[in-house]
Formats: structure tokens, C-alpha cells, sequence
């Protein structure tokens, strides 16, 4: 019973990690390009572009 308990407790976290990840992604390109395509794509791409943008934009 406790293993089902903490399988749920990884995925609610997960969903949130991602979805907060894809927020910040958007947020992020929409400021630095300003084009809502750019940051649907972005979005799309998630963490990666949010790592790749805090390893090698200035």
C-alpha cells in the first residue's frame, strides 16, 4: 500500500515539474523574442529550452 502511495506522490510531482517547466519556458521566450510562436514552441520543448537558455543566452 505505501509503494502505490509514493508511485502517486512521483507523478503528481512530475505533472507539476513539467507544466511549471513549460510556463517558464513560454515566459521566457515570449520576453526575450516576443513572438507567441517562438514561445509555443518553447513551451512545447519545456525544461530544455529553459536549461538552454540559462547555460547560453547572456
Amino acid at each position: 500500500m505505501a509503494d502505490n502511495r509514493y508511485y502517486g506522490v512521483r507523478v503528481e510531482g512530475a505533472k507539476y515539474g513539467v507544466g511549471f517547466g513549460s510556463a517558464l519556458a513560454i515566459a521566457i521566450s515570449y520576453t526575450a523574442n516576443h513572438s507567441i510562436l517562438w514561445a509555443i514552441i518553447h513551451g512545447i520543448l519545456g525544461w530544455l529550452y529553459v536549461i538552454y537558455h540559462a547555460l547560453f543566452r547572456s
